[in-house]
């Protein structure tokens, strides 16, 4: 059983190159202890992903499948240095999500430089229908790691830890050092960070074990994990909605 409540960042089989279902998903989150789930597939700029149709019709899904909250909700693609997310999803169908997910994806902006990459990321944040910013710290995407944690603060922002990216095989693998910077940050300055386990197969949901050990690296307080408290994960979602 997972010691961890939340699992925000999980792919369904809409995304495209993710293998289970929804209700795949919430069966074995139940199974694991998993209380909130976030459906977040990849929005239209993900090659191979869903359209919009697929986000505008998320109202189908229940709010509770064997008894776990569903946030219904996206992984945006962060399209350019100014922080703009895909174009295909409108404001309209944005106010539906419970949860929004921003990232930066090779297929969909080239790796910028330092601060390039830091304005995509502050950017992105500002705007009121993120919630999360999905694997900061990819190594290919160097950022001001203090102006990123700053902006966060300031947006009411999570920045995510992903249990994927630092399995050896993930594209993104080699970025633990900037995590724990991001971490030592995020502690210094009191932000909550969130983990997500980013999982494409319905048996990685709640696996938080490859973050456990960059949080051990950077020492990071427990109470600042934000996972584990339902209540403070609600608290930063309705301030974005507010």
């Amino acid at each position: 059983m997972s010691k961890y409540k939340i699992d925000m960042h999980t792919h369904t089989i809409a995304s495209g190159h993710a293998y289970s279902t929804i209700t795949e998903n919430a069966h074995y989150a139940a199974s694991v202890g998993i209380e909130y789930l976030g459906m977040t597939d990849h929005a239209p700029g993900m090659p191979g992903s869903c359209g919009a149709l697929h986000f505008l019709n998320l109202k189908v899904i229940p709010e509770y499948i064997e008894g776990i909250r569903i946030f219904k909700g996206i992984e945006f693609n962060i399209m350019d240095y100014e922080g703009k997310l895909d174009k295909s999803i409108r404001t309209k169908i944005m106010k539906s999500f419970d949860i929004a997910i921003a990232s930066l994806h090779l297929p969909c902006i080239d790796p910028g430089n330092e601060e390039e990459n830091t304005s995509a990321l502050i950017n992105a944040m500002k705007n009121p229908f993120v919630n999360i910013i999905g694997h900061p710290g990819d190594p290919r995407y160097p950022i001001n790691v203090k102006k990123v944690v700053t902006a966060a603060r300031d947006t009411q922002t999570l920045l995510e830890i992903n249990n994927s990216s630092f399995d050896p095989g993930n594209g993104r693998a080699g970025g633990e050092a900037i995590v724990v910077d991001m971490l030592k940050e995020c502690k210094l300055q009191g932000m909550p960070v969130i983990l997500g386990s980013d999982a494409h197969y319905h048996t990685y949901i709640g696996n938080f074990e490859r973050c456990e050990r960059v949080l051990e690296m950077a020492e990071f307080p427990e109470e600042l994990v934000i996972n584990s408290n339902t209540e403070e994960f609600d608290r930063f979602i309705e301030y974005k909605k507010r």
